[in-house]
């Protein structure tokens, strides 16, 4: 079963193939594999086509998927439930929404204009940047499926417990309020057939591979240096096991960043091979995927400055936790 896995990581998810390949083209080229130059020029060619292949597969089939549950059925899906059930099931449709956090913030003003508790919305806020199917794969490509699974179970977590939290501090009040001319119709999905659904996914693959294009070069740019030319010593003592800040030190880095999960996963490769920690790497990329600036800057315009500061802390201190937690059991190295 073993090298049945192996072989599915290593050549399918991994695509090792596609790195022995890239090799013999630069090799051929008369490029010097041997040198630094030559290894990051590899590792840059390979990831970003990786990336690509399996961001592409994934986004048809996360939007075939997503066709099943337009806006209006979510929120009648979701309204049916109450309490924690309610954030247990928003923060799971947030798994087969493909959005960066910026993208999930107009589908979060829809649900809380269609009535629903703020508490809820929120888990699907923190959710659908965060964890997604795309995300568990592409993770269970480099890092194998204890760390894929792990983080999307603690990032439902976070998600579930971040959306009660708030629902229970009361903070309805601190949502703004776009009113609307419109009355919102109680419609079920439009039936669609499967090729006007699979025009649908084909049109979305599109739209998101060119939206999220430049931060994944930008990450896989990152992880070539981190790759290949910070030496490993040096990664060690910032964000080692040693430094007791750098499940810290990771969160607060991540945080300025805009990107989505697609784009955190060569830094995050390249910090695994230095010897990093899986649960501070975990915490950067939470930090880049829930917390990103742009994405608080745009929130802000939907939510008051209350209800942001207790967003921004609760989900800041689970990171936090969750990231010391996993280097604290070194379950996964």
């Amino acid at each position: 079963m073993k090298a049945v896995w192996d072989v599915i990581q290593n050549q399918i998810l991994g695509m090792q193939w596609l790195n022995d390949f890239v090799g013999k083209i630069l090799i051929a080229l008369g490029l010097d594999m041997e040198t630094k130059l030559g290894d990051s020029i590899q590792f840059f060619i390979y990831d970003t086509i990786k990336i690509l292949i399996l961001l592409s597969v994934l986004i048809f089939v996360i939007s075939y998927i997503q066709s099943f549950f337009p806006p209006e059925r979510t929120k009648k899906i979701i309204g049916r439930f109450k309490g924690i059930k309610a954030n247990i099931l928003s923060a799971l449709l947030g798994t087969v929404t493909p959005f960066c956090s910026c993208s999930s913030i107009p589908l979060f003003i829809g649900f809380t204009n269609a009535g629903l508790p703020v508490g809820v919305t929120f888990s699907f806020l923190i959710s659908s940047p965060l964890v997604d199917l795309g995300a568990l794969v592409l993770l269970m490509s480099v890092f194998g499926p204890k760390i894929a699974f792990a983080y999307v179970i603690v990032g439902l977590i976070l998600a579930v417990i971040g959306g009660t939290l708030i629902d229970k501090l009361g903070l309805e009040k601190y949502v703004v309020k776009f009113n609307s001319n419109n009355k919102t119709l109680d419609i079920e999905a439009p039936s669609l057939s499967v090729k006007e659904r699979m025009v649908y996914a084909s049109e979305q693959v599109k739209f998101i591979v060119k939206k999220v294009f430049i931060y994944i070069l930008i990450g896989v740019g990152i992880g070539a240096v981190i790759h290949n030319w910070i030496p490993e010593e040096f990664i060690q003592t910032i964000l080692g096991n040693d430094n007791p800040l750098s499940v810290l030190l990771a969160t607060v880095v991540g945080v300025p960043m805009y990107a989505d999960i697609f784009g955190t996963i060569p830094i995050a490769e390249a910090l695994y091979a230095k010897g990093v920690g899986a649960g501070t790497i975990l915490s950067f990329m939470m930090g880049v995927t829930a917390l990103s600036l742009p994405s608080m800057i745009l929130l802000k315009k939907v939510v008051k400055p209350r209800l942001l500061a207790y967003f921004i802390g609760i989900v800041t201190i689970g990171i936090i936790l969750i990231g010391y937690l996993f280097n604290a059991l070194n379950l996964f190295l």
